[in-house]
């Protein structure tokens, strides 16, 4: 099975450096400059490190890499100061709206003195992202209270634009080719491993690069694993297992979620089609719920339908996605949930809807699922690979 991408999602992939357009740009440095001035600031700092921080990608196009801190003020060019020396030529080809420079001995002392340049005033800075103690402290020094808009950004994030959502679903392609890989080789004698080498050999090529690829894998007789594990082992997949995995693959930060279970070799025993007629029937509950305007709550109380059928979960149900693991983040109904059960999902938001069912006992499981969009009337999936429970090899 081939799995197409949209001609008009391949024309994102052609040039040598895609690039969103410029008024796509414009759009995200107007809802920052909004935020920054409803908190009465002048300045924010955007900083992300060891391939953290979407931010910075959001506002610059420039990935990260080690390190990235740029400051933003409304009006005037942006600058970015980046860790390593050799990483500025394409640094400044990708962010080419922003003036990029390296940061020396200290980025955030070139922070500072770049602040300072700018003449910004006691508590009127912000920051963005995973600022440590050593920046934080140096910030606060010149220029007294730091305000964080981490929140704040999350909610920016939250409604994708038409642009984003192209570049989303080509993350989404590129992780329904792994899982495919993953079906098409999860045969006896393979490892794990091999397994992973597999997932990302179908998307590298494309241009995408690895989030997440966790893999399970046990007799479906005598289990003894029930969710998708977060290191490959050197495990050989023998006829009679069960395989499940969670990938990621993404396309310049913007990434899909894929979610599958399947069996190697036979069919699924008793066991494992009640898990994962659970699984299905929460994830068809779940899903016929979500829509603009619909609960957190409400989501929650259509995950009872893994409780009602004698089993439990151990991910997450649903999380937001898009830039982040962004709230809500709903579990089962019989632990602890810390979210607003009030929080309404809008338009254009993202979220991952991902049964984890499994045994009380938590040896065996299963897990399904994928990114979906929310629309006006109910979701849109961003996924084509087939669901269901299927066998591999």
């Amino acid at each position: 099975m081939t799995l197409e991408l949209q001609a008009h999602l391949k024309s994102i992939l052609e040039p040598e450096y895609p690039r969103f357009s410029d008024s796509e740009m414009e759009r995200r440095r107007a809802l920052l400059a909004d935020v920054m001035q409803e908190h009465k600031l002048d300045h924010c700092v955007i900083y992300g490190m060891s391939w953290t921080g979407s931010a910075v990608q959001w506002i610059t196009r420039w990935p990260i890499s080690a390190e990235a801190a740029v400051v933003f003020t409304p009006g005037k060019r942006d600058r970015m100061f980046i860790h390593y020396f050799n990483h500025l030529p394409l640094a400044r080809r990708l962010a080419s709206e922003c003036d990029v420079y390296w940061g020396g001995d200290s980025t955030f002392g070139n922070v500072v003195r770049e602040l300072e340049l700018r003449e910004a005033k006691p508590a009127t800075v912000g920051i963005i992202g995973p600022v440590g103690f050593d920046g934080h402290a140096m910030l606060t020094k010149a220029f007294g209270a730091i305000t964080s808009l981490n929140r704040q950004y999350v909610q920016m994030r939250k409604v994708k634009s038409p642009e984003e959502l192209d570049w989303y679903r080509i993350g989404a392609w590129m992780s329904d080719c792994g899982m495919q890989a993953l079906r098409d080789h999860a045969r006896p004698g393979v490892t794990e491993r091999e397994l992973a080498n597999e997932i990302e050999r179908a998307y590298v090529g494309h241009g995408g690069t690895t989030v997440i690829h966790f893999i399970g894998s046990t007799p479906m007789d005598n289990p003894s694993v029930a969710a998708p594990v977060q290191i490959a082992s050197s495990r050989k997949i023998a006829k009679g297992d069960v395989v499940f995995s969670e990938i990621s693959a993404q396309f310049f930060e913007h990434s899909g979620q894929v979610l599958r279970s399947y069996t190697v070799g036979v069919e699924p025993n008793q066991l494992y089609r009640d898990l994962h007629a659970a699984a299905d029937a929460c994830y068809d509950a779940v899903t016929k719920v979500l829509r603009a305007g619909a609960k957190a709550g409400e989501v929650l109380e259509a995950t009872r339908v893994v409780e009602d059928m004698g089993f439990t979960t151990i991910d997450d149900v649903l999380h937001g996605y898009g830039g982040g693991y962004f709230p809500p983040v709903i579990g089962s109904t019989t632990r602890a949930n810390p979210f607003n059960p009030e929080e309404e999902f809008v338009a254009g938001q993202l979220v991952v809807v991902q049964p984890n069912v499994v045994t009380k006992d938590q040896k065996a499981g299963v897990q399904t699922g994928e990114m979906v969009l929310i629309t006006e009337s109910g979701v849109e999936r961003m996924h084509a690979l087939e669901r269901g429970f299927l066998r591999a090899g």
